[in-house]
């Protein structure tokens, strides 16, 4: 693969958290010599612990894939260069969606939440993600998942102290409409087209997206002109972005893309 020569990042937030997720990857990248932005999501420009005292939030319960997608599309257009887009767990599929647009100059799907068609039996998948799809529920109010299920789907394996600290900082509510877009056309991505460089990452502790989903998601791609690569981390779960030693993760992205 030739060397990518974009030095401007946009980082994509995925479902439930705050775009502050982003804050010691910014800096990472910005120390390397990289322009930086982590676009906080419509409705949701605010500390965390800001948005979940506005719960239940009729504006983000609003929220559909299809206008979110639309809202990263003008945000990367508008941009002097292409950039090199990282994304995670939903983020990862609209960096999926906007790279098969020809948007990017690379991209990055770290945990990607499948797109419209993959699936897995992964019985954790399901634990995981049921409850934010809110059936029989008002999909006028939001979805604010509890600390418990936090634990299993984001932090799991991790001290409990840090795992309630993740919580308090990065947790907000969520549409549960827009959770049930990944299984409709919003999420549908064309693996037979051609497409900038991209790379899938993967954690082997990822209750909520696992490392079999990704490689599913990966392995649809089927340009042959097209770089598609797949790594998988051991003992990742799916706060890989403050898991301790994130550091790895970034350093790795950074390696693959300057690698010639």
């Amino acid at each position: 693969m030739k060397k990518i020569n974009s030095k401007t990042v946009v980082f994509i937030t995925g479902a439930f958290v705050s775009s502050d997720c982003w804050a010691e990857w910014k800096s990472y990248f910005e120390e390397r010599g990289y322009q930086t932005f982590a676009p906080a999501w419509p409705y949701k420009d605010a500390p965390a612990c800001t948005l979940r005292q506005l719960h239940p939030d009729a504006d983000v319960a609003s929220q559909r894939l299809d206008k979110l997608t639309s809202y990263f599309r003008d945000f990367v257009k508008s941009l002097p260069e292409k950039p090199i887009l990282i994304g995670h767990s939903m983020g990862g599929l609209i960096t999926q969606l906007l790279l098969q647009n020809g948007l990017a100059a690379a991209g990055i799907a770290i945990h990607s939440l499948q797109p419209q068609g993959i699936f897995t039996f992964k019985f954790s998948f399901y634990k995981a993600g049921w409850p934010a799809l809110g059936f029989f529920t008002d999909t006028s109010k939001t979805y604010l998942m509890s600390f418990p299920e936090w634990q299993y789907a984001f932090t799991n394996g991790m001290p409990y102290e840090v795992q309630k600290d993740a919580y308090y900082k990065l947790l907000v509510p969520e549409s549960k409409l827009l959770v049930r877009d990944a299984t409709t056309p919003a999420a549908k991505v064309d693996f037979a087209k051609p497409h900038a460089p991209l790379l899938f990452l993967s954690g082997s502790q990822d209750n909520f997206i696992p490392a079999s989903l990704n490689y599913t998601n990966y392995k649809k791609y089927s340009h042959a002109q097209s770089v598609a690569d797949y790594k998988e981390f051991p003992g990742r779960n799916h706060f890989v972005l403050g898991q301790p030693g994130w550091q790895e993760i970034a350093e790795y992205i950074l390696n693959w893309l300057t690698k010639k």
